[in-house]
């Protein structure tokens, strides 16, 4: 274990659909990240593993836990950093919720009135909000006196023109809230902002991002600004992801009720948890899996995986009028060789080609034409420090 300054620090809590991804920052003269981690493999066929690095030292420890949900994750996760607080105070915790509705653009402080205010959105995002909350509730029990602010994956989105906003419904359901809000909002805000930083004026231009992973989505930006995104209303929409179906017509949702006596209950398990990767693989959620297996359904299951993304690359480019940059981040997008090379595969036209070496190797930049092809590895858990940071110092 490593000595630290006598700092308060700043604890991070992201849960996905699959995996919880923590950190703590020293907050001093700056934010310092120095221990972080990931729950991974929560609800998937493999072992749930807990990842723990120090970063001061490089030290690393993987071992299997027993938890199989997000609760269980989080009271693994805050046993294994109490060596590493060293009595320090934990002044804030920072918590990735993936639902914000149309009130929250911006990272607010966690009050009982907000946290009733976010339940009432789980049905919007029921793989994902429950675990937010529930992980918030326990860093309030454990960390009493620590502010909590959430961060929403919706919030970067809130700024899009009507046209990308609204379905083509009566208006009183968009009144009601019924839009497309988009997800995913942390990691493009870590994105928009490190392209600012590094390439200024690629980032001042048209860029489309794509998120893959266990949650998948694109986002179109102009200037670092969302101006469209794949997923709406729900994080269903769009790219097809590890459990998750993306776009269907709704009449098929029509059909399995009228048809085949499935209610909602069934419904939402088959869209939200049976669907995806694994669904149309039977294998795996997992890409990684799937890139290892011989299984003809395991092919087919990456192809429709790359299919929906190089379709939905030409709808954000006609979003923007044209693109400058494509950028893949994510789980997937930052380590699969092979989707990147079949997503960019014949896009020549679109400027877009890329150096196989490179590509093999994941470098940042992979791409050879016109257009720019960057790989980025993102970073939401510093997004969330820093907007919990902000709150302290407010």
């Amino acid at each position: 274990m490593t000595n630290h300054a006598s700092e308060h620090v700043i604890l991070t809590v992201n849960a996905g659909s699959s995996s919880v991804k923590f950190s703590l920052y020293e907050n001093g003269t700056g934010l310092r990240e120095t221990v972080s981690g990931q729950v991974d493999g929560l609800g998937a066929s493999r072992q749930t593993v807990l990842v723990l690095k120090d970063l001061a030292t490089g030290e690393k420890s993987t071992r299997d836990i027993a938890a199989n949900d997000h609760a269980g994750a989080l009271a693994e996760i805050l046993a294994s950093l109490q060596p590493h607080l060293a009595g320090r105070p934990v002044a804030g915790v920072g918590h990735r919720i993936v639902h914000g509705g149309t009130e929250h653009d911006r990272p607010v402080i966690l009050t009982g009135d907000v946290l009733e205010e976010l339940a009432q959105l789980e049905p919007l995002a029921p793989l994902h909000q429950p675990h937010n909350l529930a992980g918030v509730r326990a860093a309030i029990e454990a960390f009493p006196a620590a502010t909590q602010v959430g961060c929403f994956d919706t919030a970067f989105h809130r700024a899009q023109p009507w046209v990308n906003e609204t379905f083509a419904l009566p208006r009183v359901w968009y009144d009601k809230g019924v839009r497309r809000y988009g997800f995913h909002g942390l990691s493009y805000d870590y994105i928009s902002g490190e392209l600012a930083r590094s390439e200024p004026v690629l980032a001042a231009g048209r860029i489309v991002v794509a998120h893959l992973g266990n949650g998948a989505s694109m986002c179109a930006m102009r200037d670092g600004k969302s101006v469209g995104s794949s997923m709406g209303f729900t994080a269903l929409d769009g790219l097809a992801m590890g459990t998750r179906c993306g776009q269907i017509d709704p009449g098929v949702l029509l059909y399995l009720m009228d048809h085949e006596g499935m209610d909602a209950a069934a419904i939402s398990d088959l869209l939200y948890k049976e669907s995806g990767l694994l669904g149309l693989s039977g294998i795996s959620n997992d890409m990684r899996t799937l890139e290892q297996s011989d299984h003809p359904h395991a092919a087919e299951a990456i192809d429709y995986f790359v299919a929906r993304i190089r379709r939905e690359i030409g709808a954000m480019a006609t979003v923007l009028g044209g693109l400058d940059g494509l950028v893949f981040c994510g789980g997937i997008g930052e380590n699969s060789v092979l989707v990147r090379n079949r997503i960019c595969r014949d896009l020549d036209w679109m400027g877009i080609t890329i150096d196989k070496v490179a590509n093999a190797e994941s470098r940042r930049d992979i791409g050879t034409g016109k257009t720019r092809v960057l790989v980025i590895e993102t970073d939401e858990e510093v997004v969330i420090a820093r907007a919990v940071a902000s709150a302290l110092v407010a």
